[in-house]
């Protein structure tokens, strides 16, 4: 069965896009449980990983290999709970992470500005039984929205909104939820997006991969170097400049894999200077 990604602007409805989706499918509704899964499965710290989740990495953590790790453990979560199948996944980087892969379907929501910090503004009242202030609203929404193509420029060097990153942009002002629902859901019994055994050995591949990455990350004599990882049907394959055999060696500790090809890259020579 298909996999849908949601990815949404504050406000502008996608969670509930997602949750009716999901009931009317007979499909799991992922969202910040992958992250707590994640944290459990790699014996991290859950609010850690949220932070990097929701933000951008501060310039401190750009540069912090414990960032790098964790952000391998993000996606390797993404990639366990999209190797199941059946599942709608809210945001988490899923439009970039899946694309490609003929069996995914890639939703993003939208709304104008007003109506997002209206419909804000009205959840939390309702929540806090008291009125919010508009300028608030209307900063916190600006933020996240702020947040969102910020982290999405630094992890994959992409603009959030281009609407090329999805298969499908729906715009909730003149789109209700009921009839976003159900046509996605058309879209997904569509024959073009039905999974098939390659696409669902794409998603393994880069699945183990990943998870490679993530063990990478973690090991204190590979966690600094930059190595490139790619797998096919088990087999890894590995490109860097340094620590490629104990990269390998990680890499073979890691469940699934069943070779590793490795190759050290030469690093090109500093031209003298020349007055």
């Amino acid at each position: 069965m298909p996999i849908v990604t949601i990815a949404h602007e504050t406000g502008s409805g996608g969670p509930e896009i997602g949750t009716a989706l999901a009931e009317r499918l007979g499909y799991r509704f992922v969202d910040r449980e992958m992250i707590s899964q994640a944290a459990r499965q790699y014996g991290v710290t859950e609010d850690k990983l949220a932070q990097l989740d929701e933000t951008k990495p501060s310039l401190f953590e750009r540069f912090d290999v414990e960032t790098r790790q964790y952000i391998s453990i993000i996606q390797s979560g993404l990639y366990d709970v999209a190797e199941q199948d059946n599942v709608v996944i809210n945001s988490r980087g899923g439009q970039i992470l899946l694309r490609g892969i003929t069996h995914v379907l890639r939703v993003r929501v939208i709304a104008p500005f007003e109506l997002r910090v209206k419909r804000v503004m009205d959840k939390m009242t309702g929540r806090m039984g008291e009125s919010v202030d508009v300028r608030t609203t209307a900063e916190m929404v600006r933020r996240s929205d702020h947040e969102k193509h910020g982290r999405m420029r630094y992890l994959y060097d992409v603009d959030w909104g281009d609407p090329a990153l999805y298969d499908l942009v729906v715009n909730t002002d003149k789109v209700p939820m009921e009839a976003a629902v159900e046509m996605i859901a058309g879209l997904v019994r569509r024959p073009e997006v039905q999974a098939t055994a390659t696409s669902h050995q794409a998603v393994r591949d880069r699945g183990l991969a990943s998870r490679v990455r993530a063990a990478l990350a973690a090991h204190p004599e590979t966690r600094k170097y930059r190595i490139n990882v790619e797998a096919e049907q088990g087999v890894i394959r590995l490109e860097g400049t340094a620590a490629i055999e104990k990269a390998a060696d990680v890499a073979r500790t890691v469940a699934g894999v069943v070779d590793v090809k490795g190759q050290l890259l030469e690093v090109p020579p500093i031209p003298p200077f020349v007055a």
